[in-house]
């Protein structure tokens, strides 16, 4: 291949987001089996074949590195810094993604990859390659989305408690919110059914409503061009 028609690979990389209440905002990673990098950390991906769409690519990637299917994928950033991989110059689509706790215990590595497992976002192993780097992009750019529009709902069950929703963007943002104007902001969108069941009490606690998140009122919002910033 001369110079002037470099040999570049391109790979997909998937950086997954899970969120519990006990055990906060995690991300999922894979231990390499192989080369460069072996038994180092790392981000789940890949590179993308001939036949193939990037989205089908990281698609792939995720269930042969980790068994696990996503609903909600989307796009983040290329990283194409000719030194990012010590095998040859690859450059990198990532995606980033969001699944329910429920797909906490569902995984199963297999192909390069020796194991997968969830990390709460503040007790990060170091990671392979330029992983660190995209981790941090991804961190920032949920905190940032989040509080323009409703994503973290795809963080949590189908029903909630009001208190598990104030709870996610407290521990996402790493701050703290004004309860009383994020609940009366939340509530007066209209995005929140409340439902006839009632969430099991924490020790003495009374028993707390259960919400669900009605995508097809906040589509009609944002038709509307209603500012959701929270």
């Amino acid at each position: 291949m001369s110079a002037s028609h470099p040999n570049i690979k391109v790979a997909v990389d998937a950086i997954v987001f899970g969120y519990s209440k006990n055990d906060g905002v995690s991300v999922l990673l894979i231990q390499r089996k192989y080369p460069p990098f072996k038994n180092s950390w790392a981000i789940p991906g890949g590179f993308v074949l001939e036949n193939e769409s990037l989205e089908e690519a990281v698609t792939r990637e995720l269930q042969e590195e980790t068994g696990i299917e996503v609903n909600y994928l989307e796009q983040l950033y290329t990283f194409g810094a000719p030194d990012r991989d010590p095998r040859q110059r690859v450059i990198a689509i990532v995606y980033f993604a969001l699944v329910k706790s429920a797909m906490f215990q569902q995984l199963k590595a297999s192909t390069d990859a020796e194991n997968a497992q969830w990390f709460n976002i503040k007790q990060l192993p170091a990671l392979a390659f330029d992983h660190q780097k995209i981790l941090k992009v991804a961190i920032e750019r949920i905190r940032a989305k989040i509080r323009y529009q409703p994503i973290g709902f795809e963080l949590l069950d189908r029903k909630f408690p009001f208190a598990d929703l104030e709870k996610l963007y407290i521990t996402l943002l790493d701050r703290d919110i004004d309860r009383r104007n994020f609940s009366k902001k939340m509530l007066a969108l209209g995005i929140l059914d409340e439902t006839n069941e009632y969430a099991k009490p924490e020790g003495k606690g009374r028993p707390s409503k259960m919400y669900q998140f009605n995508k097809k009122r906040y589509q009609e919002l944002l038709k509307e061009g209603i500012n959701f910033e929270i």
